[in-house]
């Protein structure tokens, strides 16, 4: 996901001013020590890997940080965040969801939008890729499984982000799916089972809420997609969406006064914000491409920083659409359209 608007100084200075808005929660790191998990009874490699690659108790992105989307962003602030600041109004028939579906075309977001809600409730975030579940700890994925909900219970309240489920969660009994991936699958419905949205006690400093993102939820076995309860759309930028990356994208970039962002806004409608991200990083090397054409190795390197950093103008754009077209087709949207008029629930 490439929706990302905070990564400069400004970005930084901005989700500071956040944290010390009254209703936000402080993230675990704030305290002096957090209690560290006893991995008694499991691999001690496992644990320590577990802590390293996939816990993160301040992921550090702001809604404010991601471009458009700005229906997703309400959902998931009412399915995730509100239970968390509210916890006396969400119980009984309103009470969380179990889990939490991001479906949409590759390159939209989902995984910055993960952040976002980690950050913003101040839960411990729990970054997992199927691949982390399936390939890196072959033959100890199902402990694996067990062992990240029971680190996840630790750490209540938190966030489990899983990306890529389709992967580890096909539909059941396909002919290529593995015994062991069948048993992954099976324990992670047991664990989300055990936690669900439901709090103990209704307390909302002992939430797990599972949240999962896909591009390909037609695969996704029917059991888990009943237990990830609300499934929200993550739509290709807008038009308005468009304008704003292109800006996000080009910020430290010296613009022609000749470069039109509402007109490259327009040609690349259809485009994710990866492809966005793709397209100004291409526009902003034509100059370079332009100035070294001819040259030799000595006089590249001679070259000073100044003569390399001319203006991007509208024709470098003009010449990288030529060559970078959108990722996600049109039969690809109907596709997903479809998916979620059959089994959204916004």
């Amino acid at each position: 996901g490439l929706q990302h608007r905070g990564a400069g100084p400004g970005g930084r200075a901005q989700a500071n001013a956040k944290a010390d808005r009254p209703g936000f929660t402080k993230c675990k790191d704030d305290k002096v020590q957090t209690p560290k998990f006893d991995g008694t009874g499991y691999d001690s490699d496992l644990v320590d890997s577990l802590e390293r690659d996939i816990v993160s108790r301040n992921p550090n992105v702001h809604w404010n940080d991601i471009a458009d989307l700005e229906d997703a962003k309400k959902l998931l602030r009412e399915a995730v965040v509100l239970p968390m600041w509210m916890p006396d109004f969400f119980k009984g028939i309103r009470r969380p969801w179990k889990g939490v579906l991001m479906v949409g075309p590759p390159g939209t977001g989902k995984t910055m939008l993960a952040k976002a809600v980690a950050t913003e409730c101040g839960t411990t975030f729990f970054n997992v890729s199927s691949s982390t579940l399936t390939s890196k700890y072959r033959g100890e994925s199902e402990k694996l499984v067990r062992l990240l909900f029971e680190m996840a219970r630790f750490y209540a309240p938190t966030t489990i982000f899983i990306d890529e489920i389709d992967s580890i969660c096909g539909r059941r009994g396909t002919s290529d799916e593995h015994e062991a991936s069948r048993r992954v699958k099976s324990e992670l419905l047991i664990q989300m089972d055990g936690v669900g949205g439901a709090l103990e006690g209704d307390d909302p400093s002992k939430m797990v809420m599972v949240l999962a993102a896909t591009n390909f939820p037609w695969d996704i076995d029917e059991a888990l997609r009943r237990r990830l309860e609300k499934r929200i759309y993550i739509p290709l930028p807008s038009a308005v969406g468009r304008v704003e990356l292109l800006r996000i994208n080009l910020r430290e970039v010296d613009l022609a006064t000749d470069v039109n962002l509402d007109l490259i806004a327009e040609k690349i409608e259809g485009y994710s914000g990866a492809d966005i991200t793709n397209v100004c990083r291409d526009a902003s090397m034509m100059a370079m491409r332009r100035r070294i054409q001819g040259l030799s190795p000595e006089e590249i390197r001679a070259l000073s920083k100044e003569e390399l950093q001319m203006p991007v103008t509208m024709e470098d754009f003009t010449l990288t659409l030529k060559k970078i077209s959108k990722s996600v087709s049109a039969a690809d949207l109907e596709k997903y359209e479809a998916w979620m008029a059959e089994f959204g629930s916004v």
